[in-house]
């Protein structure tokens, strides 16, 4: 086992000073920031040449007091080597860690929604000493009951809540794996279940019929019909740069990304059809330039009215549509799950169950009676 070592550092600042610093090795972690820290600076400054008693002296009490703090880091550290937790830690926010956590997603709407939860349900606070498995618990309780943080009086989804106390589970065994709380949760939790919900999509010919009809903005037509042909989501597509679509060594083109939900790294192949709705190619910036999120509500459904489509289709609908077709047209499981990104093949098998029920509908679809 590595030792741990806290060691007291001088840096020349100005006016003949030295600013100390505390040097850490493992690194220490941060309550504020909830990152760990090499360095701490601790705004203590001693005279670099002491001319009097009264400038020796004053180092020296500096000194004791720098000292002393560097005496709480090794203690921190020794708790966190040998899986102790000192007072320091436990006292620590567990909500701004939490807050920290999502703002790391950059806003994905799963992880912020859950901490806007957890933070409503708390009423703004929360440290590592207070979490425990009966405020878990009782936090699922009322995301049961709960409703809706932006559209406050609407119902939430079972699947929405079950995807915010998942989330929450997440944030739970990150702060076990990190030490800053003294039992592993998730193992006392139950998951709230999602239900199994219909999956709508576009037939061919209901697809072909939207790509032809005018749309008031050209951009979401573009992004709507790359999304058919490629099964990105629309949090990958926002984010779809053109220095992350480049030659494949086939000759083809392929796009090069990091998706946002499963932090996956992909090389996924498109054809040139495909290519044609990302415009005009530029050699920076995003490929749906203005394309926002705003735009998947009425804008959307103005849209698909206009092409006579009364289905109950959102956005992540044409992700639906692109996996269903192409299963249709004969490509494997395994391919169509690697072109979505999954990590299991389970959750591609959906799609295919669907396609067994259509099926189903062809074979019955003739009848003499």
């Amino acid at each position: 086992m590595s030792v741990s070592k806290v060691s007291i550092r001088k840096k020349p600042i100005t006016n003949g000073r030295d600013s100390l610093y505390l040097e850490f090795s493992p690194a220490l972690l941060d309550m504020k920031t909830m990152r760990r820290v090499y360095k701490e600076h601790l705004h203590i400054y001693l005279y670099q040449k002491p001319k009097t008693n009264q400038h020796k002296e004053y180092n020296r009490r500096m000194m004791e007091r720098a000292e002393g703090i560097r005496a709480i880091r090794v203690q921190q550290i020794l708790n966190d080597e040998f899986s102790f937790l000192d007072k320091t830690t436990m006292k620590g926010d567990f909500m701004e860690y939490y807050r920290n956590l999502a703002l790391e997603k950059k806003f994905n709407s799963k992880w912020w929604g859950s901490f806007q939860h957890f933070e409503k349900f708390m009423h703004g606070k929360c440290s590592f000493e207070e979490m425990n498995v009966e405020v878990a618990k009782k936090f699922s309780e009322y995301l049961m009951t709960a409703t809706s943080v932006r559209r406050p009086g609407q119902p939430m989804h079972i699947n929405t809540k079950a995807s915010y106390f998942s989330t929450f589970r997440a944030v739970l065994k990150r702060a076990y794996r990190d030490k800053l709380i003294k039992e592993n949760i998730n193992e006392f939790l139950d998951k709230i279940e999602y239900k199994e919900t219909k999956r709508e999509y576009l037939t061919l010919e209901e697809l072909k019929r939207l790509a032809d009809t005018p749309c008031d903005i050209p951009v979401l037509r573009r992004a709507a019909i790359f999304s058919c042909f490629t099964g990105l989501r629309v949090s990958d597509i926002i984010q779809l740069e053109w220095k992350h679509i480049v030659k494949a060594p086939d000759g083809g083109w392929c796009m090069r990304i990091r998706t946002e939900k499963t932090e996956t790294e992909a090389t996924l192949p498109i054809s040139e059809e495909a290519l044609s709705y990302c415009g005009k190619r530029k050699k920076d910036g995003k490929v749906f330039e203005d394309f926002a999120r705003g735009m998947l509500t009425a804008p959307l459904q103005r849209w698909l009215k206009r092409a006579g489509i009364t289905k109950h289709i959102t956005f992540h609908c044409f992700r639906h549509t692109f996996a269903t077709l192409q299963l249709a047209m004969g490509t494997d499981l395994y391919t169509v799950s690697k072109m979505l990104t999954h990590r299991f093949i389970s959750t591609t098998q959906i799609y295919a169950d669907i396609m067994d029920l259509e099926k189903r509908k062809s074979a019955n679809a003739i009848s003499l009676k």
